[in-house]
């Protein structure tokens, strides 16, 4: 692996974290208070300036991850686009859920009802720990500082330490974007080092946390969260094996299509998404097995390097523990630059599911071989909680609904003859699913709906109007969508 060049960043001390949450917690009630407008101006003016230093920004990726240009372009056009899709969120208005519910002496209940209004506001100051894969998309302004700022929420990030000063100069954008628009001191802030990161955590200004990374950190920090005097909601992203259950009929009849999707799918950013397929379940004597070993054979998909040396390690360490399983066997790959595949038998997984059902992170997978269909069903409902499930068939039978009833079970995400790397950004769009993918399975960290992390309803009762947000008003200055006893009005 090629020695990547990480900038030494010193970590912020106890003193500054102090500071930099106590901005957090005088700014949140002004900032939640700014026009719409303004917040979408915000959040279009970090997109372009992200955008107008790509020249600069994505060279020092390069360096500090090892990932290659052409990701990191196409990384850095998703985090501006996602910015600009937030700030046509926050002024469409539908984010804050509006429902006025006006009293009614002859409310069919047997009692009157009141005048109800209600409204999401912001939580508060979020701490966002940065993700290691994605310096821009998961990181100082990606989706969880966009969905947290369009909420209406200051927000600290705890830099990854894969890159230091990709995120100090991400974060330099961010601060100038935000005097420029006169958005108040201390909406955003950002610190380094696993003490601050602890500590902001654990800050009594703090209302919420959003993680993605590993099962044990993220555990960890959720604990913390927990544990707190007063615990505050934290939206892990812990990890996922993103199972893949093939037909024996598509496995018959499209041998090469599953077989090179899968080699592209687990090679792609050297296997380092938390949507790589780590388990594809294969008939028994499938031609899937020697095609994918002859495709590893003739034209090896490149993996890349791994992005630092600490994430190395903890990949091969995680392969070890699969491959010393003495009924795992070495299928094909592993050698510098190739996907690895492992292979065993259903019943193994079935028999051994700690040991197996276990995450990759890197350029791995293994191939589990059923005998038959209910053998099949057994290890989809035995899989437990996953950000995505696949699904590969040729015609919906009985199998096909049993199969797509299990992964519903199991994962937010289900997917019909398609793979769950690429994930796209849009209003529609589902990343988390049950423990131990997520820590919070009814939320997602992608699309749109990912503000709703960072809100809370409150409801005002008979509260005259001169005391009412303006979103509340009956003249609804604002013009905001808005339910009105039960019916949707403008």
């Amino acid at each position: 692996m090629t020695e990547s060049t990480v900038e030494s960043v010193r970590d912020t001390t106890a003193a500054e974290v102090d500071a930099i949450a106590a901005a957090a917690a005088a700014a949140a009630g002004r900032w939640a208070a700014m026009a719409l407008t303004e917040r979408a101006r915000l959040l279009r003016d970090i997109a372009d300036r992200l955008d107008a230093h790509a020249a600069e920004l994505i060279p020092l990726a390069m360096r500090e991850t090892h990932l290659s240009e052409q990701r990191l372009v196409g990384e850095l056009k998703r985090t501006s686009f996602q910015l600009r899709l937030f700030a046509q969120v926050v002024l469409d208005g539908d984010f804050l859920d509006v429902r006025i519910d006006t009293a009614d002496a002859e409310w069919p209940m047997g009692a009157p009802r009141p005048d109800l209004r209600r409204m999401n506001i912001a939580l508060g100051p979020v701490v966002n720990f940065a993700a290691s894969n994605f310096p821009f998309a998961f990181s100082v302004a990606g989706g969880d500082t966009a969905a947290a700022l369009a909420a209406g929420c200051p927000v600290i990030v705890k830099a990854s330490p894969g890159h230091p000063a990709v995120s100090r100069a991400v974060g330099q954008l961010i601060a100038q974007a935000l005097a420029e628009c006169g958005a108040p001191s201390g909406t955003f802030g950002l610190v380094f080092g696993r003490d601050a990161g602890v500590q902001v955590l654990t800050h009594p200004a703090v209302a919420a946390a959003a993680f993605t990374g590993s099962a044990a950190g993220g555990r960890a920090l959720y604990d913390l969260a927990s544990r707190r005097p007063v615990p505050i909601p934290f939206y892990g992203e812990l990890g996922s094996i993103n199972p893949v259950f093939v037909t024996d009929q598509a496995a018959r009849s499209r041998t090469v299509e599953i077989a090179s999707g899968l080699l592209t799918a687990v090679s792609a950013s050297a296997g380092q998404l938390c949507t790589k397929p780590g388990l594809v379940a294969i008939p028994e004597e499938s031609a899937v097995f020697s095609e994918l070993a002859e495709l590893i054979r003739s034209r090896p998909v490149p993996t890349g390097d791994m992005l630092n040396a600490e994430i190395a390690a903890g990949f091969a360490r995680s392969v070890e523990q699969v491959r010393a399983h003495p009924n795992v066997e070495l299928l094909a790959g592993g050698g510098p630059g190739e996907a690895l595949l492992l292979a065993t038998t259903a019943r193994t997984v079935l028999a051994d599911r700690d040991a197996l059902l276990h995450e990759m992170f890197g350029p791995a997978t293994l191939l589990v071989s059923y005998r038959n269909t209910d053998e099949l069903l057994e290890l989809a409902r035995s899989v437990g909680g996953q950000l995505t499930v696949s699904i590969f068939g040729d015609q919906i039978d009985d199998t096909v609904r049993a199969l797509t009833a299990a992964a519903v079970g199991a994962a937010g995400r289900v997917l019909w003859n398609s793979w769950p790397t690429g994930l796209s950004v849009t209003f529609a769009q589902q990343h988390g699913g049950p423990y131990p993918a997520t820590t919070a399975p009814t939320a997602t960290s992608v699309g749109t709906a990912a503000i709703s992390r960072f809100l809370r309803p409150v409801t005002y009762q008979s509260v005259p109007e001169d005391l009412l947000p303006l979103e509340l008003r009956t003249d609804n200055p604002l013009s905001v969508p808005r339910s009105v006893n039960g019916a949707r009005a403008q």
